[in-house]
């Protein structure tokens, strides 16, 4: 059996579930009860799974901003992304772990040597020590490797941005004004863009795309808007 489970598709609803099953967990077990703004690393922890900062040189395609080491348990996180802006490396924590339960065959971890490596830009990359590695990129019409990544972040953002915990946070704010945004962001511990994102995926707000304006409800094309 591959380290890796076969490609399969899993619908938005699936993933939330197995987030949620996580954060649950947690909450159910001594000093592991999820807190706001939240650390990705406490779920490592609690998944058993090393997290480690290091040097990690960029090859021919570019940097790398983590990868897992499935034998090893371990996530491996290139330092240089703490200059990034605040909420992505616990986005990119995140990302890994979803990569780790969504796309990692557990019960072939410890007998199999091979990288999932997530570069800058959410792209992923397959090796094995014995073989050349094989780049799989989401930019030039790899339908599996787009939605593989895809699934990896939205698992993120239902990890770090839980439905309950957004209710909880939008109340007495206007989720049409910047400010407040960024008020709820600092709440959460993630990055503007994700939190947005999070926010239409709900359909709580729409953002017109090049634009910074921000309206109520869910846009269903031609200017119109759907209001929950």
């Amino acid at each position: 059996m591959s380290i890796f489970k076969p490609y399969r598709f899993y619908p938005k609803e699936t993933i939330e579930r197995q987030a949620n099953d996580i954060l649950k967990r947690m909450q159910q077990t001594a000093n592991f009860a999820p807190r706001w703004p939240f650390e990705a690393s406490m779920v490592a922890d609690f998944l058993d799974l090393g997290l480690v900062w290091d040097a990690i040189e960029p090859d021919s395609e570019g940097a790398i901003a983590a990868r897992i080491l499935p034998r090893q348990r371990q996530i491996e996180i290139n330092e240089k992304i703490l200059d990034l802006p605040a909420g992505f490396v616990e986005s990119t924590i995140a990302h890994e772990i979803g990569h780790w339960v969504l796309h990692i065959n557990h019960d072939e971890a410890n007998a199999t040597v091979k990288h999932l490596e997530l570069e800058l830009g959410d792209l992923g990359k397959i090796a094995s020590d014995s073989e050349k590695p094989f780049v799989c990129r989401g930019s030039i019409a790899d339908t599996k490797v787009a939605s593989i990544e895809w699934q990896a972040q939205y698992f993120a953002g239902c990890l770090l941005m839980p439905r309950h915990i957004l209710e909880e946070k939008r109340e007495g704010k206007d989720l049409t004004k910047w400010s407040h945004l960024y008020k709820i962001r600092d709440e959460l511990g993630v990055s503007i863009s994700n939190l947005t994102n999070r926010l239409q995926e709900f359909g709580w707000i729409h953002i017109p795309k090049g634009t910074r304006e921000i309206y109520l409800g869910e846009s269903v094309g031609d200017g119109q808007r759907l209001f929950g």
